[in-house]
C-alpha cells in the first residue's frame, strides 16, 4: 500500500494524482526538447486546411482539434494574461493504427506518445506568416522502439512539410 504524507510548499497535502504523475514522469517517454517548424506566407485557414488534408489523405483520422489560440484568447483576462499570443492556433491530434501498433509492440510504455500531434499557428503581429510543426518524439528504448518512433517522427515531418509547401 502506498501512502503519501508529504505537504507541498503551499502547505497543502500532495494529491494522489499529483504523486502518481510525479512517479510516472520518470517512467513514461518524454518528447525531444525542440519543436520542428516550417514557416509559410499564406492565409492561416489555407495552411490549416492543408495540414488537415495531409493527415486525412493518408487515411488517418483526426481524433481532436484543440483550438489553443481561441482558448487562450477566451481565458486571457480570467488568468491575468497581458497579451494575445496567437492570431490563430490549433493542434491536431491523430493516430495511425499501423504505426501505433508497431511503436507499442516494441515497448508498451510508448502508449504515452499516442495520439500524435501537429500544430499550426500565426501571431497577432505577423498575420499571414503561418508556422506549422510538431514536437519530435524521443527515440527511446530498445532498437525496435527507436526504429518505430523514428517512423512516427518521419510521418510528422512529412505532414508539416506538406502543409507548409516544402
Amino acid at each position: 500500500m502506498i501512502r503519501f504524507q508529504s505537504k507541498s510548499k503551499l502547505g497543502g497535502s500532495i494529491s494522489l494524482a499529483a504523486a502518481m504523475a510525479a512517479l510516472f514522469a520518470g517512467v513514461l517517454p518524454s518528447q525531444a526538447a525542440d519543436p520542428v517548424t516550417f514557416k509559410v506566407e499564406a492565409p492561416f485557414d489555407d495552411v490549416r486546411f492543408d495540414l488537415e488534408s495531409a493527415i486525412i489523405n493518408r487515411g488517418l483520422v483526426i481524433d481532436h482539434t484543440s483550438h489553443v489560440g481561441e482558448m487562450l484568447a477566451r481565458t486571457k483576462e480570467d488568468v491575468g494574461g497581458t497579451k494575445d499570443i496567437f492570431g490563430n492556433g490549433d493542434v491536431m491530434l491523430f493516430c495511425s493504427a499501423a504505426l501505433s501498433r508497431k511503436v507499442m509492440e516494441a515497448d508498451p510504455l510508448n502508449i504515452g506518445y499516442c495520439p500524435y500531434s501537429v500544430f499550426v499557428f500565426d501571431t497577432p503581429d505577423a498575420p499571414g506568416q503561418v508556422t506549422v510543426g510538431y514536437m519530435p518524439l524521443d527515440e527511446r528504448g530498445n532498437d525496435a522502439s527507436k526504429a518505430a518512433i523514428a517512423e512516427v517522427n518521419a510521418l510528422l515531418d512529412e505532414l508539416a512539410r506538406e502543409a507548409a509547401g516544402q
